[in-house]
């Protein structure tokens, strides 16, 4: 069966999933978009309220961005579809055989569209305070350092969320907290990691802000490195948990499932783990 037949199939089956993931990704850039206007825009109150407190609204803004997490991952539609929201993390799940070929393709697709469609949204809706300096469409760009910074700090951070998100996933005891740890990792890094490379890790959310902006500064290495460092957590998983399976790519928590070894290829196109696959 070629790809395009198995994305048929798929779409039939799983076309909520898809959906919920183009909504939660153009719900975050929503969320951020709003927060950011709220914390530095020099027009608004709260704005002039903390001038001078960068770190402090960096903070606020982390807080808001991880409860906004939170709420993607555990409500029902992120319970459906997994909340994945970034085409990095659907690769890396792809990678450890815990969603089908075609339904990654579409996991993907629908983030970019979702993304670049919000992108043009809040461009259209938000006007002049989204195209500020202070806002700046929501762009990622590589700050003062460079762009070899900004591309180790997206590795290291990208790595770390992935690691985290796996580890928790294969503990039962953590596995329905996974959703919190991503927040509180988002938090730290809007606060402390923002300044070097902007705080992406999602190659989507970073598409859909370059597209409104019409800047494509290092757009690259928003692709390459959230990419490279979330395959090579999975390769550190598996080299730790050598001949165990992780119950699941459905960042709410699932239930546990039997040791098994991993699958003889990444990129089996048997039934997945998830999405379920529904009868004929």
């Amino acid at each position: 069966m070629t790809i395009f037949s198995e994305m048929g199939q798929a779409w039939r089956r799983h076309w909520p999933h898809y959906l919920a993931e183009a909504a939660g990704i153009g719900f975050f850039m929503l969320c951020g978009s709003l927060l950011t206007i709220l914390f530095e825009h020099p027009e608004s109150p709260v704005h002039q309220a903390l001038a001078g407190h960068d770190l402090l609204r960096r903070a606020l803004i982390g807080l808001g961005m991880g409860l906004v997490i939170v709420v993607l991952v555990y409500n029902p539609w992120g319970k459906k579809s997994g909340a994945h929201i970034n085409p990095a993390v659907t690769i890396a799940f792809w990678q450890m055989g815990k969603i089908r070929r075609a339904d990654a393709a579409w996991y993907m697709l629908a983030q970019l569209a979702g993304a670049l469609l919000m992108g043009q949204l809040l461009k259209l809706a938000l006007g002049a305070a989204f195209a500020h300096p202070a806002v700046n469409y929501l762009v990622t760009e590589p700050k003062e350092h460079g762009q070899l910074v900004a591309f180790g700090a997206e590795f290291v951070i990208s790595f770390i969320l992935m690691v985290v998100m796996l580890l928790a996933l294969h503990h039962e005891r953590l596995r329905k907290s996974t959703g919190w740890l991503i927040g509180i990792l988002l938090v730290l890094y809007i606060t402390f990691e923002s300044p070097l490379s902007s705080m992406s890790l999602n190659p989507a959310r970073t598409l859909g802000s370059a597209v409104a902006a019409q800047r494509y500064t290092g757009l690259w290495l928003y692709w390459v490195a959230p990419i490279g460092a979330m395959l090579l957590a999975t390769v550190f998983f598996n080299k730790v948990y050598k001949g165990q399976e992780l119950a699941c790519a459905i960042l709410a928590g699932c239930d546990a499932a039997p040791d098994s070894p991993h699958a003889t290829t990444p990129h089996a196109t048997e039934p997945p783990v998830y999405p379920q696959a529904v009868a004929e």
